[in-house]
């Protein structure tokens, strides 16, 4: 049976700042694949709607998604409008499922919220779709706080944080493993302990032994 993955990035990236995981993640013996979106030009849901035409064209048995960030905004406007996919498990590494403080921020800023484009729109202010797949979902998130939120929140980003989001943002109801390590928003794709991970929730539903 064919188990492929594909990897969602988030705002302002192209998944090249993701090879390093896809590159682990095939050491797993999974297929790997990256959909590459505009973050800034189209709405997470138009996203969305791309991301399930590219899902279409992937061969495999089981298609599992691993997404960072605004990825993981795009996958729960996917679930939403089309529920039906192939079987597989979802992995989100640093989701603001309740919104991102530090987007909330900048979308304030007359000077400043032209940089989030279109990702506001049900998107990365808390109002996108809940979670409400019955498919097995892992959430990691990291507790070291440096990155942008430092810089924007002016170091009053509530912590713990990964210097982006705030831990208690990326809890929701419907994910089944909810794992904090001691990475930054970006730090976490480039961490071999994040990559075993993710692995190991995709293999068996669990990020524990």
């Amino acid at each position: 049976m064919r188990e492929a993955v594909v990897f969602v990035h988030g705002i302002w990236m192209t998944g090249a700042e993701m090879i390093l995981l896809r590159r682990r993640l095939s050491q797993c013996g999974f297929d790997c694949f990256n959909f590459r979106y505009q973050s800034l030009r189209r709405t997470p849901r138009e996203n969305a709607v791309n991301l399930n035409s590219y899902l279409q064209t992937i061969s495999a048995d089981v298609v599992h998604l691993v997404a960072h960030s605004l990825g993981g905004i795009v996958l729960l406007h996917l679930f939403d409008k089309y529920p039906q996919q192939k079987p597989g498990r979802v992995v989100m590494l640093g989701i603001p499922i309740r919104g991102s403080e530090v987007a909330q921020k900048i979308a304030s800023s007359h000077c400043m919220k032209r940089f989030l484009g279109r990702s506001t729109e049900r998107g990365l202010l808390g109002d996108a779709p809940r979670w409400q797949s019955a498919r097995e979902l892992g959430m990691i998130a990291g507790t070291q706080g440096f990155g942008l939120g430092k810089l924007v929140m002016l170091g009053k980003l509530q912590h713990p944080n990964d210097g982006t989001v705030r831990l208690d943002a990326t809890y929701s109801k419907g994910i089944k493993e909810h794992a904090a390590l001691p990475y930054s928003h970006h730090g976490m794709l480039f961490a071999r302990p994040v990559a075993q991970s993710v692995c190991k929730f995709l293999q068996s539903g669990t990020f524990g032994s």
